[in-house]
């Protein structure tokens, strides 16, 4: 069974710990083998996204889940390949 978690539109460093906390809440309320959060509304991001994505991943992963990332905005893409971390940003199917 996979957990859907979704961003919101805007992803800055401003609203990166209220989301975070928000991710973290929905990830540890919820069972399943896998953990998806769905990025396609977000439209204005920094760099914190990518933090926030990151330390969602950690945190599904110490529960055991596998963890994907779906419709993750072309620039953000290119920014986690920038620094090195696109690999542990999976696309979900």
């Amino acid at each position: 069974m996979t957990h859907m978690l979704v961003l919101p539109a805007k992803l800055t460093h401003q609203e990166a710990p209220a989301c975070m906390r928000m991710l973290s809440q929905g990830a540890g309320g919820q069972n399943g083998s896998s953990t998806v959060v769905d990025a396609s509304a977000l439209t204005q991001f920094d760099s914190s996204a990518l933090a926030v994505l990151l330390e969602c991943r950690r945190e599904v992963i110490a529960l055991g889940r596998g963890f994907a990332v779906r419709r993750l905005p072309q620039r953000l893409r290119e920014l986690a390949a920038l620094y090195g971390v696109a690999a542990l940003l999976p696309a979900a199917p």
